[in-house]
């Protein structure tokens, strides 16, 4: 049986080497795989962290994160200053004067205005609006705008009346302009006026929801519908030789379910950084595939490695460092991260592959509607039968036989520890004991179902790669054994799987978040009521009140207090989740080929950074963090035992 599975890896690592090679462009210096197809260029609307990972190198923002910096800092990129007024409220950027667009157009202040109206138009039905929100009047102004149009759908009753919805059209824009704190005094200034001060704004600013766009790219792609005055805009601005960039990269090739080709965007202004001159992104979904594609040197990062085998090298790793384990110590006592720590062991296969602890979590939705997609009563509308599920889960089964790749079991959504002066609530228990059971037919009971009579067919929604079905296994025992109901798996395909939960077409379903900024909100908010995010259909008056009253707290400590008061109540008492683990990441590089990939755990990537050590084209000098022992490490290897050799 492990011949033949093999022996089909060794296949499938053949085809996906093929892809690598059925090309006529010339070899590229970089080669990725990005775990997962994206699924989207367009910026105002993308989500997934593989659309996130390609955005953020064709596009630059205003500001960027070091992601080689512990603190996280923000660094000048199209905007070279900025200042902030007294009250936190008005931001002036200075836009460098050498920003190109990948066409040799100067990008202009109005470039990030008309990029951020577009996502908050109501058509455009990105996750992100609540950014683009921030600015003053932007919320009254998306309100208007989403009138105006029903109203104007009304009036047409199904007929054109292209005159009057290229009028709307423009008292639209003309609105924006007026009543939105978004302003342009010239090309190169740009004044942000935001409702109310923001701590984090910076961080929100470096978000890839947050990049220009080209403007003409889109005009010409967008017609205002004469029936609902939508603005409809063709993807085709998203596709080559469409797309328009201002980052590092631009986009020379994108071969649906194939490969994706990015080249050096000649334009940018800081081309010095810049090591590598293309980068190939080949299309590979099967786990063993991307591993095998790896190991035969046909690329040089995997993104995120997902086989079932990846607990193994985890454990090969940790072998290794016993191996080496004075060595190792000794490095670790320095403070290196743990790529440093990599680059001066000795090389060995067993090293590439890399767990880093990442600003995440793993955990399942409930549906928390009155009523499911078919109409049905949902009766995880009731809080109690949530709290009583979540109390069945036995987390620690799941992180060490399932996952084992050391990663921290869940109480809570946002991971504790990882933000300086937030205190984390104590959450749920990880593992049911017999209290905990007998509290969780209790609740079942008092929701009208005991011993879990009466209860409709549970059904958990996940995708079918990275494990979620092991996963679904074991908590869909843990449910039939605590609780005594029946539960069905629905294993899809990933962007079937994408549609049922936006569309809120499933009963309980897998998710993670990883944090897109460096606060609380960044979890929080995903549960507010009518959230971009908020996949739960949850909604908490209380928690609403909470998240409210946080954005006016002026005081730090008090605010940390308030947000930990509502992520108490979200995991606690209202239960729209259970939160399972938290993330570690895993990739694959070695370390002494490869630079530029950060262990930092907000995970994000500058892929402008990465050089291939020894090529003659970059600087050759490894990326690495400060000296400085911040991230954790991993554990300190203990000294091989027989039953570890085996």
């Amino acid at each position: 049986m492990l011949r033949l599975a093999a022996t089909l890896a060794l296949l499938l690592a053949a085809l996906a080497i093929g892809v690598l090679a059925d090309r006529p462009l010339p070899p590229a210096d970089f080669t990725l795989i990005n775990r997962g197809d994206v699924t989207t260029l367009d910026v105002q609307r993308m989500s997934w962290m593989q659309d996130l990972r390609i955005a953020a190198a064709l596009w630059e923002p205003l500001v960027r994160n070091d992601v080689f910096s512990h603190e996280y800092r923000k660094v000048p990129a199209v905007a070279e200053s900025w200042s902030v007024s007294p009250d936190g409220r008005t931001y002036t950027f200075r836009l460098r004067a050498d920003a190109r667009w990948s066409n040799g157009q100067p990008v202009r202040s109005s470039d990030f205005r008309y990029a951020w109206r577009r996502g908050l138009l109501p058509e455009t039905a990105g996750d992100y609006t609540n950014f683009y929100g921030l600015f003053s009047g932007a919320a009254e102004w998306a309100r208007w705008r989403s009138e105006a149009q029903q109203q104007f759908a009304r009036q047409s009753a199904g007929r054109p009346r292209p005159r009057e919805a290229e009028a709307l059209w423009r008292e639209t824009l003309d609105r924006y302009e007026r009543d939105v704190g978004v302003r342009c005094p010239d090309d190169r200034t740009l004044m942000v006026e935001l409702e109310r001060p923001v701590p984090y704004f910076l961080e929100i600013l470096a978000f890839e929801a947050m990049l220009p766009v080209y403007p003409p790219a889109i005009d010409a792609c967008t017609v205002i519908d004469p029936v609902t005055a939508m603005a409809r805009v063709d993807t085709a601005w998203t596709k080559p030789p469409n797309l328009v960039t201002n980052g590092p990269f631009m986009l020379t090739s994108w071969r649906f379910k194939r490969d994706m080709r990015l080249e050096r965007n000649p334009f940018y202004w800081n081309a010095a950084a810049i090591s590598v001159d293309a980068i190939n992104i080949p299309s590979v979904s099967d786990p063993n595939a991307s591993v095998l594609a790896f190991q035969t040197g046909a690329v040089d990062w995997v993104s995120d490695v997902t086989p079932d085998y990846r607990g193994d090298m985890v454990r090969a790793k940790r072998q290794y460092q016993a191996e080496h384990a004075e060595l190792y110590r000794t490095l670790l006592r320095q403070g290196l991260d743990p790529v440093a720590i990599d680059r001066r062991m000795p090389p060995d296969p067993r090293q590439n592959i890399h767990v880093f602890p990442a600003f995440g979590t793993y955990f399942y939705n409930f549906n928390c509607a009155p009523n499911l997609a078919d109409g049905r009563p949902n009766p995880f509308a009731d809080r109690r039968v949530r709290r009583a599920f979540a109390l069945a889960v036995n987390k620690q089964v799941v992180a060490d036989t399932i996952r084992r790749l050391e990663e921290p079991v869940a109480r809570t959504l946002i991971p504790p520890g990882s933000l300086d002066g937030y205190a984390s609530p104590d959450g749920l228990p990880c593992a049911p004991d017999p209290a905990a059971i007998d509290q969780a037919r209790r609740l079942l009971a008092e929701a009208g179902y005991p011993d879990g009579r009466g209860f409709i067919t549970v059904e958990i929604l996940f995708n079918k790669d990275g494990g979620h079905d092991l996963i679904a296994q074991s908590i869909k025992k843990d449910w039939e054994r605590n609780l005594g109901v029946s539960v069905v798996l629905q294993q899809k395909e990933i962007k079937v799987f994408r549609a049922d939960l936006k569309q809120r077409n499933y009963m309980i379903s897998r998710a993670g978040w990883f944090g897109d900024f460096g606060d609380p909100t960044t979890f929080l908010e995903i549960n507010r009521t009518g959230d971009g995010n908020n996949d739960r259909a949850f909604s908490s008056p209380e928690f609403d009140a909470l998240l409210a009253a946080a954005e006016i707290e002026p005081d730090a400590a008090a605010r940390s207090r308030i947000l930990a008061q509502a992520e108490r109540l979200l995991v606690e008492v209202e239960v729209p989740f259970i939160p399972i683990h938290h993330y570690n990441q895993v990739y694959l590089f070695n370390p002494h080929r490869l630079s530029g990939i950060s262990p930092h755990p907000r995970q994000k990537q500058s892929l402008f950074r990465a050089d291939i050590l020894g090529d003659g084209k970059g600087a050759d000098t490894p990326l690495e963090l400060p000296l400085r022992p911040v991230l954790p490490a991993p554990p300190a290897p203990a000294v091989p035992t027989g039953s570890a050799n085996r």
